[in-house]
C-alpha cells in the first residue's frame, strides 16, 4: 500500500521515469543534465525538491517527447494547455490511465461533498485545450449526468485586459453570461461549474440568481481567486439554496485539489490534493523552506505518476499551510491568492 510505503512509491516512479525501457525521451535526455542520480538519490517526497522546475520548458517541448515509453508507441494521449496567465501556454499529456484515475478520484470527492448524482451540469469553464473542461466532461459521464457547456476563451479576456481594453473584456463577459442564461432558462440544471468572476457577474442579474437558487443544488467554483469575504457573501446571501464548493487546479499537476468535506461555516476553504500523485508544499518564497502550519507561503506543486513527472514547480499562488488529511502526503492549502507578478509577467486572471 502507498500509505504504508510512500518511499517505495517514489522510488518506483523514479525507476519508471529514468529507465530506458519506460521513461519519456524528455526525462531520459534531461537526466544527463542533473547534478544527482534520480535512481540513487531520490528516496522520499522531500527529495523531490532536488529536481529543477522544468515547467517553462513545456512551452516549446515536442509533446511526443513527454510520453513515457512504458505505455507503448501506440498510446493515445490527450494534449492540454495551461491558461496562459504568465505567458505562452505550456503543454502536458494525459494518458487514458491518468484520466481515468483523476475522474474516479473526483467522483469520490464529489460524493463526499454531497454533490447530487441525479443532476445535469452546466460547465461555464474553458474547454478546448484546457484540461478542466475535459475532466468535468469525464466526471459527468461517470456520474450519468448531461454536461452543458458554453464557448469561453479565457486567453482573449486576458489579452483584452493586458491591452487596456477593459470595456471589450466587459462586453465579452456579458456574452458569457448571456450563454449561461440561455441554458439556465431552458434546461434543468442541478450543478453549476463556474469561475468566481462569472459568479460575481451572475450576481448582478436578479433573474439568473433566482433561477440558480430555484434549480441549482451545488455550485463548483475554481479557476480564479475567491477571497473569503466574497465566498461568504455568495454562499449566504446570493446563492443560499446551493452548496458552494471550491476546486483548486493547475494544468501542471494534471488535475485539481478539492475542498475538504465537512468544514464548518466559519472555517476557511481548505484544498486537499490527490496524493500521492499530486502534492503541495507551502514554502517561504525567500528561503524555499516549508513554513509552519497556519502560516502563509508560496505554493509548490508536484505531480508524480506513470503519466508524468512534474515536480518542484513553484506556482504563482500563495496560501496558508494546512496539515493534510490522515494518510495524505505533503500539505493542504487554504486562502489561496495569486501574486501580482510572476516569472517577469503581470498576473491577469480575467474570467479564469
Amino acid at each position: 500500500m502507498i500509505e504504508q510505503d510512500p518511499g517505495g512509491f517514489v522510488r518506483a516512479m523514479m525507476r519508471w521515469h529514468f529507465s530506458a525501457e519506460t521513461g519519456s525521451p524528455f526525462w531520459l535526455a534531461r537526466a544527463h543534465t542533473l547534478d544527482f542520480d534520480p535512481l540513487v538519490d531520490i528516496h522520499s517526497f522531500d527529495d523531490l525538491s532536488l529536481f529543477p522546475n522544468v515547467v517553462d520548458e513545456l512551452r516549446d517541448t515536442a509533446v511526443r517527447d513527454l510520453i513515457p515509453r512504458g505505455f507503448g508507441g501506440g498510446q493515445a494521449v490527450r494534449v492540454y494547455e495551461s491558461g496562459g496567465t504568465t505567458g505562452q501556454p505550456k503543454r502536458v499529456v494525459f494518458t487514458a490511465d491518468w484520466e481515468q484515475r483523476a475522474v474516479e478520484w473526483l467522483d469520490t470527492r464529489f460524493d463526499a461533498l454531497d454533490v447530487p448524482r441525479d443532476a445535469d451540469w452546466l460547465s461555464a469553464i474553458p474547454s478546448g485545450p484546457h484540461g478542466v473542461g475535459a475532466s468535468v466532461a469525464g466526471l459527468c459521464h461517470a456520474r450519468g449526468s448531461v454536461n452543458f457547456t458554453i464557448d469561453l476563451d479565457p486567453r482573449w479576456v486576458k489579452r483584452l485586459l493586458a491591452d487596456g481594453r477593459g470595456s471589450e473584456a466587459d462586453a465579452y463577459t456579458d456574452h458569457l453570461i448571456e450563454q449561461i442564461g440561455y441554458i439556465l432558462r431552458s434546461q434543468d440544471i442541478g450543478v453549476l461549474v463556474a469561475t468566481p468572476p462569472l459568479l460575481e457577474r451572475l450576481a448582478r442579474h436578479a433573474d439568473l440568481v433566482d433561477l440558480i437558487n430555484h434549480k441549482v443544488r451545488a455550485i463548483i467554483w475554481g479557476g480564479a481567486h475567491l477571497d473569503a469575504d466574497t465566498r461568504d457573501l455568495l454562499r449566504t446571501e446570493v446563492f443560499p439554496q446551493a452548496r458552494l464548493i471550491g476546486m483548486y487546479g493547475s494544468t501542471m499537476i494534471l488535475g485539481a485539489a478539492m475542498e475538504r468535506p465537512d468544514l464548518g461555516d466559519e472555517e476557511p476553504c481548505v484544498f486537499d490534493t490527490f496524493s500521492p500523485y499530486t502534492t503541495f508544499r507551502i514554502v517561504d518564497p525567500d528561503t524555499g523552506q516549508v513554513v509552519p502550519y497556519g502560516e502563509r507561503g508560496q505554493v509548490v506543486m508536484n505531480h508524480l505518476s506513470k503519466t508524468a513527472l512534474l515536480v518542484n514547480n513553484t506556482e504563482r499562488d500563495h496560501g496558508v499551510r494546512i496539515a493534510p488529511p490522515a494518510g495524505g502526503f505533503g500539505d493542504s492549502v487554504a486562502d489561496v491568492a495569486p501574486v501580482a507578478a510572476f516569472g517577469g509577467a503581470t498576473v491577469i486572471e480575467g474570467v479564469y
